[in-house]
């Protein structure tokens, strides 16, 4: 039924036992060969010793992204180079690069993390797979590629970018399966729609998306614009890459895979943990990770975790759809805004289309926002009156929703730049310094 009925069905309490043996590894792991860990944890008066239970995990030091970076390349890799097969990173466009190395076992590891997540979605090995995340660097092309060749479906393996081939080599190679951004989903049903190619019309069934945030709405948008299931893979590149958790066919939240990584939900401000079923800042700890393992990795990311049954029968813990991310997160009059709420209150209007951008602008003291969002081509061509119509309307939508006055700006159709990778949502104009 699963790809692998042993830890996607174990009964918790083993799971749990197998967790806290894996925990115990790594931490001592860790204190043994990075000194990175071992300074943090010496300073909290703390040995590998002092893990003799799940709840201690909350003892232990926090990471976060500078910590990489101010370790970077390879000072918080646990093995010496003639071990590491592979090393993928960030953009690093932000700063440096965050790097992730990888043994033969962690690709391993990796190689079964996806194919959990692909076969949940419903990839066979007679399906053929067009993988158009970028290839290179970036986890999601090479991890997708071992998990379809784990499974043993055909892979196409396009990459990102040059649409139209990727369109053309749908309809000759039949493929049936599309992994992506969520953004580039959109983006291929646009120019096939361009090129008066209905995509309801070819074999694709299912697409597994994943890299950046995204709503139900946005899932509800491709799916019927595609005619296709959207499902989710979740992942970071400190953590391995895509396979960190995915999507069942209930679509009911993200189950984890928990033989390798350990989930926590912490208030972002106090890092204190919350109870379960509660929002927060998502944590997470590699347990069997041996290039590079994190120790309570701050992800930057809102969710929940619940532990209530799901009608699939997996017992992982699930994550909800993340919300948003700390770091995305606007304060406009107060209010703590994140993209994808802007995102969900646009999708309920049919009038606009799923492309926009927030800008930000510094008026005073203040933050304010305007929402660039495309108008459907017969809106833009009832002219600026009809435009004012559909803003206000939209605006006083937000308001409702939030208590916060946006300004709404509709924009001619095809105006805002197309993702071939992760979409650019924010556009920030305050000034710097």
């Amino acid at each position: 039924m699963y790809w692998d009925n042993k830890f996607e069905s174990m009964p918790i309490e083993e799971l749990q036992k197998f967790q806290l043996n894996k925990l115990q590894e790594t931490v001592a792991w860790v204190y043994d060969r990075v000194p990175f860990y071992k300074k943090k944890l010496n300073e909290m008066g703390l040995t590998p010793d002092a893990i003799q239970c799940l709840e201690d995990i909350a003892k232990l030091p926090v990471t976060v992204k500078n910590d990489l970076r101010d370790n970077y390349p390879f000072g918080l890799c646990a093995v010496s180079m003639k071990e590491v097969v592979r090393v993928h990173a960030s953009s690093g466009t932000t700063g440096k690069p965050v790097t992730g190395p990888y043994t033969r076992e962690d690709l391993e590891q990796w190689t079964e993390c996806m194919a959990r997540n692909l076969w949940a979605a419903g990839l066979r090995p007679d399906d053929v797979a067009q993988n158009a995340y970028g290839h290179g660097l970036f986890t999601g092309g090479m991890g997708f590629h071992q998990g379809i060749d784990r499974i043993g479906c055909a892979v196409v393996p396009t990459s990102a970018g040059l649409t139209e081939r990727q369109i053309t080599l749908m309809q000759d190679f039949k493929s049936n399966a599309l992994l992506c951004t969520p953004s580039y989903a959109l983006t291929i049903a646009e120019r096939a729609e361009d090129m008066g190619i209905d995509v309801k019309n070819l074999p694709l069934r299912v697409g597994v998306f994943g890299a950046e945030p995204w709503t139900h709405a946005m899932r509800k948008e491709i799916e019927t614009r595609m005619g296709i299931k959207a499902m989710e893979a979740f992942g970071l590149t400190e953590l391995g890459g895509p396979g960190v958790s995915f999507d069942c066919e209930n679509q009911d939240g993200l189950h984890i895979n928990e033989d390798h990584f350990l989930a926590e939900i912490v208030d972002p401000e106090t890092l204190e943990q919350v109870p379960l079923g509660e929002k927060g800042e998502l944590l997470i700890t590699s347990i069997q990770r041996r290039a590079m393992p994190m120790i309570r990795y701050r992800t930057k990311d809102i969710t929940r975790l619940t532990r209530e049954p799901c009608a699939c029968g997996r017992t992982l813990i699930r994550m909800d759809k993340v919300f948003g991310r700390t770091d995305d997160m606007l304060i406009i009059s107060g209010v703590n805004v994140f993209p994808s709420q802007i995102e969900s209150f646009l999708l309920d209007f049919d009038e606009v289309e799923p492309q926009y951008v927030l800008v930000v602008r510094k008026k005073g003291y203040l933050d304010h926002l305007t929402v660039r969002v495309e108008a459907k081509p017969e809106i833009y061509a009832a002219g600026p009156d009809k435009e004012a119509e559909i803003e206000a309307k939209i605006a006083k939508h937000i308001k409702g929703m939030l208590g916060i006055n946006i300004r709404i700006r509709l924009v001619e159709p095809k105006l805002i730049a197309r993702s071939e990778g992760k979409a650019k949502r924010i556009i920030d104009k305050r000034p710097k310094g």
